[in-house]
């Protein structure tokens, strides 16, 4: 409750970042390793990735967290469209070029539907020639 007894509404932000962090504590428990989170390209238009891990085989996941308070419209997996894994795609394509030799990737996606709902993680939920 805040100073004048209104609970407080979280911010979609706020909510972003809570569903970021539950994906984040679940992908550590399965044995990833975060890397990166919410890595950006420069400029207008580029993309971003909300969790980029490492698998115990060296493996670089790149992680999309989707959260949606209503199961209508597809739930979270629906907002997943082609143009947001379109700029996923790039980003990870920015992200490799820090690298020496790129590593095996993949794309996942953690999904969790209504503000407590059950945590679905997805491993190679989508590839480049999903994006294209």
């Amino acid at each position: 409750m805040d100073l004048e007894g209104k609970a407080h509404r979280l911010t979609t932000r706020e909510r972003g970042n809570a569903a970021e962090d539950r994906a984040l504590q679940h992908l550590q428990a399965q044995g990833l390793r975060m890397v990166a989170r919410n890595f950006r390209t420069p400029g207008r238009g580029g993309g971003e990735i909300d969790l980029i891990m490492r698998e115990r085989d060296g493996t670089l996941v790149f992680v999309e967290v989707r959260q949606r308070s209503r199961g209508d419209r597809g739930g979270a997996g629906a907002s997943i469209t082609p143009t947001k894994r379109r700029r996923i795609v790039l980003a990870a394509r920015h992200f490799l070029l820090r690298c020496r030799s790129e590593p095996p990737c993949r794309f996942d996606a953690v999904l969790i539907d209504g503000p407590d709902g059950d945590l679905q993680w997805l491993q190679a939920a989508f590839d480049t020639h999903d994006a294209f």
